[in-house]
């Protein structure tokens, strides 16, 4: 059974940074994408950014590229998501996913979700 759990939500001022961890279990290929999400209550679903099973293709959603970076271990396979100059239209509920899609910000191409993890800013 595929399980997905996000780590490293909580609350920050603007201008910090935060750095979430997802980690994946029980995956029946290694030939996998992963991606951050995040959503806002009343909102749509927003891609951040996703990265190839090899770790090699990263992509970014245009908005907060330059802020926002990810990571990948394969090892146990987990997937950083490090955020820096936050600012208060960054709060939101944090999501990790898995697929097998390629370059993919689309949440309708990601099969596995966390639970989700809640970030604040304050200004």
């Amino acid at each position: 059974q595929v399980q997905v759990v996000e780590t490293g939500g909580g609350l920050a001022q603007a201008g910090g940074s935060l750095r979430l961890s997802c980690t994946a279990t029980g995956l029946p290929s290694e030939k996998y994408s992963m991606a951050w999400f995040r959503q806002v209550p009343g909102k749509e679903r927003e891609g951040i950014a996703c990265m190839d099973w090899r770790g090699s293709e990263r992509y970014y959603a245009d908005s907060l590229k330059g802020r926002f970076s990810i990571s990948r271990d394969n090892a146990n396979p987990t997937l950083a998501l490090q955020m820096n100059l936050l600012e208060p239209e960054d709060t939101a509920m944090y999501y990790c996913a898995v697929g097998y899609p390629s370059r993919s910000l689309d949440s309708r191409d990601y099969s596995h979700w966390g639970q989700g993890t809640q970030v604040t800013v304050s200004s």
